[in-house]
């Protein structure tokens, strides 16, 4: 799936994803292709993100994440990225 994560500063990924986890603020919940259409909140925490080239890890302060057909945007108040 494509993923994008922006925060204020500047572009923090641009490219695929396997699978993407989230601190959401209802719960912590993981993002796999195909998923349903869903627009969530986030809290401060670490967005995972699993590719082929292997694992990433983002500190967030906060955030938004929507998904849709197979694209993930996560716009972000990060926190040393």
């Amino acid at each position: 799936m494509k993923l994008t994560i922006v925060s204020p500063e500047k572009i923090v990924y641009n490219g695929t994803a396997t699978s993407v986890a989230v601190p959401g603020t209802k719960g912590a919940f993981e993002v796999l292709d195909n998923h349903a259409p869903i627009i969530s909140s986030l809290q401060s925490g670490i967005v995972i993100v699993r590719s082929a080239e292997g694992e990433k890890e983002f500190p967030i302060r906060s955030g938004f994440i929507e998904v849709a057909n197979n694209e993930v945007s996560i716009c972000v108040e990060s926190e040393g990225v």
